[in-house]
């Protein structure tokens, strides 16, 4: 256990990080600011942050960056761009709880991505094929669950404490608009996992590539805000929570996270980091009950429960592939607003 306590400390610390970002996030909108404006300043923030350092650690292995790699960098954050304004309006609209929910089912539709553009062998003789596939069925199939039916309320926050409990099919509107938010947010987060994989073949340069995505999508959400919001005031970081949230998501939301993350999965592989996420499924509905007021209701449990038992087989079933040698594994995260991929060797994951 000595050679796992950090990670182990770590990944907690990274789980708390997020699921502190969905909190603050949704307070800031809750506030009236825009998920684009939100969008703008935390990938500014993170842009400034990322061009120092990956310039002093790539320093001595930059590969040329030409039109080409630009123009790839560029559809790589308008992916990651589509991901984080589907997401925030899945948790402006939502609940803390079913945000960290459905980001469960971004490995199963990260897997048929790439089993469609041919990165992913699908043989349905193995039972890993058939773990992945059902893994992912069932990981829809619990989203489905969590957005569709709620339930009876089973924790009650201070401002849902007087709210009558819903027993049959929810036919609120704003929670089924949030799981629809979320669900394109995981689809656009597993698209660009399966683009990012391409472009670190053709330039291995980590951080720099995370630079250029920030860096991106900050022009794209300044130009969207340009269009869409016409309110200047909109854009002021009063209240101080505005302010916050957005410091936040972008030092602990992106540097912090995405670094403490990056060195987990160096040290220990992608299945003990993915063993983390259903902990930020109960770290949110601790906070979301005692600081955004929200309940928790049976759908939410139920469906957190399906996700998490699909989520578990398609983990099962990469690492089975893993077992047989010979296999490139893709590892994957959603990070604050980053999104985190490492691409290694089987060999790779047996060293010590």
């Amino acid at each position: 256990m000595g050679k796992l306590t950090l990670p182990f400390v770590g990944m907690i610390m990274a789980e708390f990080a997020q699921v502190g970002l969905i909190i603050l996030s949704k307070k800031a909108m809750a506030q009236g600011m825009t998920n684009f404006i939100f969008i703008f300043y935390s990938n500014t923030i993170a842009a400034l942050l990322l061009l120092p350092i990956s310039l002093l650690i790539h320093r001595f292995e930059r590969p040329p960056i030409t039109f080409s790699i630009l123009c790839e960098f560029f559809l790589l954050a308008l992916l990651g761009y589509l991901a984080q304004a589907f997401g925030y309006a899945g948790i402006y609209y939502g609940s803390a709880t079913l945000s960290t929910s459905m980001l469960n089912l971004v490995p199963g539709f990260t897997f048929v991505l790439a089993v469609l553009f041919r990165m992913e062998q699908l043989d349905w003789r193995k039972f890993s094929s058939l773990a992945k596939s059902l893994g992912t069925i069932v990981s829809i199939a619990g989203a489905f669950i969590v957005t569709l039916y709620k339930g009876p309320a089973l924790l009650l926050g201070v401002s849902s404490a007087n709210s009558s409990p819903k027993l049959l099919l929810s036919v609120d509107s704003n929670w089924i608009l949030a799981g629809l938010f979320l669900a394109a947010d995981c689809v656009m987060t597993s698209a660009y996992i399966i683009l990012q994989a391409s472009i670190l073949k053709k330039y291995p340069a980590e951080l720099i590539v995370v630079f250029f995505y920030c860096f991106f999508v900050a022009i794209q959400s300044a130009v969207t805000c340009l269009v869409v919001e016409r309110d200047i005031s909109a854009w002021s970081l009063e209240p101080k929570l505005r302010l916050l949230a957005v410091l936040y998501s972008g030092v602990m939301g992106s540097a912090f996270q995405v670094g403490i993350t990056s060195w987990c999965l160096h040290q220990t592989g992608p299945v003990f980091v993915s063993m983390f996420k259903p902990l930020g499924i109960l770290i949110s509905v601790v906070l979301g009950v005692l600081f955004l007021g929200d309940a928790f209701y049976l759908g939410s449990l139920v469906g957190a429960i399906v996700i998490v038992v699909g989520f578990y087989s398609v983990l099962w079933g990469k690492a089975e592939d893993i077992k047989d040698g010979g296999v490139r594994i893709i590892r994957y995260q959603k990070v604050g607003d980053e999104l985190l991929l490492e691409e290694n060797s089987h060999e790779d994951t047996q060293r010590p």
